[in-house]
């Protein structure tokens, strides 16, 4: 496995979110716990956003709060809460920068991998990870040792 990441394209599950997470330090991770309900879809956004504003990366937040929006979409309308699970939000959204790379992933506590769907362009659903695709510069999902799996999506800053 490589020290650091190269390219999009040699960013595979081996050097995906675990690799980001080892490697950002505090002053460099942003972590906010959501609850499974729609209105955690903004909450997630205005995250993203004001942590890219902090970070001097304004220019990645319109790009980066749709592909969040779809991930946190994904992961309330999807994942599977277990009703047992009492405590901590079950879903998370959390911001990571290595430049010049920022990874933006939400975990979940469903073990079941996203499943892209051929988007059809009429319907209302659907279209979530073909966005994530379009406007990222990699994507991909990691299983998490403590269970369930986190979606992440790479963005290249202007570093």
């Amino acid at each position: 496995m490589s020290d650091e990441p190269k390219s999009g394209g040699q960013l595979t599950r081996d050097v995906g979110f675990g690799w980001f997470r080892r490697a950002a330090g505090p002053s460099d991770t942003t972590m906010c716990p959501l609850a499974p309900q729609a209105d955690s879809v903004k909450t997630a956004r205005d995250v993203t956003r004001t942590t890219l504003r902090e970070w001097g990366l304004s220019e990645l937040s319109d790009d980066a709060a749709l592909v969040v929006s779809e991930l946190v979409t994904n992961a309330v309308r999807y994942a599977l809460c277990p009703a047992d699970r009492t405590g901590d939000p079950p879903i998370t959204l959390t911001l990571l920068r290595i430049a010049p790379h920022v990874l933006l992933a939400v975990s979940d506590p469903s073990d079941q991998a996203p499943s892209p769907a051929q988007p059809d362009f009429v319907s209302e659903h659907g279209r979530g990870l073909y966005i994530v695709e379009t406007y990222s510069q990699a994507w991909g999902w990691d299983a998490l040792d403590e269970g369930g799996k986190a979606v992440w999506a790479l963005f290249r800053t202007g570093d």
